[in-house]
């Protein structure tokens, strides 16, 4: 496989207190990467700044072969770097339909017709929100706001997806719906770093996952083989 992503020698500071400290990453091309720890490790900082949304402080970001370390978000967008963040940011008073249409904003000039076709390739892929394409996004349940963050992420046309704790705040059930998507989403094509604290469920769909803890990478390897490790399973895993 390829590397579709390369981070190399990253720092991320919030002024003097540095959040992530010499972080080496790589991403293949169609392959789910998870990153896993604990709550404060530095996982959503790391997102934030590979897609832009908080600059660097020392290291290098290189996309398919290209340094974005430099690129304004927007810039990364149209390279296809897209992220999902954390808390969704939907606009609440939207339809669905209209927030899912914001996702291709940036293909607005050369989207042409393609665009119909593409809202209708994630009614497919999520039914529900097909439903739901009139009511504002105010008014989704939980896994809904995921559904509709993830089809308006992928109206951008994505190459890598960044996905920062889809799970947060879901029912058991929803949380194994959304994760199946995922997986489907790695098959039809779309790279995924996925940084989750369900740990159990990252290394069962991932290929190959990286533990931080106090922002600095302590373990790696496939994620088989951490998911099998002593120190993985005590600290994360729990029981089954």
């Amino acid at each position: 496989m390829m590397s579709l992503l390369q981070v190399s020698d990253v720092h991320v500071a919030y002024g003097k207190v540095e959040a992530v400290f010499g972080v080496n990453l790589v991403a293949e091309q169609g392959c789910i990467t998870t990153i896993i720890g604990p709550n404060g490790a530095g996982k959503t900082t790391l997102l934030s700044s590979l897609a832009g949304l908080h600059p660097l402080s020392a290291g290098q970001v290189v996309l398919d072969g290209a340094d974005i370390s430099s690129l304004a978000t927007e810039a990364r967008l149209e390279r296809g770097l897209v992220l999902v963040p954390e808390k969704r940011e939907l606009f609440p008073d939207m339809s669905v339909e209209d927030n899912l249409n914001l996702g291709a904003y940036h293909r607005r000039w050369t989207g042409g017709r393609t665009l119909r076709g593409d809202l209708d390739q994630i009614f497919s892929l999520f039914p529900r929100l097909k439903e739901r394409r009139k009511q504002t996004a105010e008014t989704l349940s939980g896994g809904e706001r995921q559904m509709l963050a993830l089809g308006r992420a992928l109206m951008s046309k994505p190459r890598l997806l960044l996905l920062d704790e889809p799970s947060l705040g879901l029912a058991p059930l929803i949380t194994r719906q959304i994760f199946e998507i995922i997986s489907d989403l790695c098959r039809s094509g779309v790279s995924i770093i996925l940084v989750e604290q369900n740990a159990r469920a990252a290394l069962a769909i991932a290929k190959y996952g990286y533990v931080i803890e106090q922002g600095r990478v302590v373990l790696q390897g496939l994620a088989i083989e951490l998911a099998a490790d002593p120190k993985v399973a005590g600290t994360y895993l729990g029981k089954n």
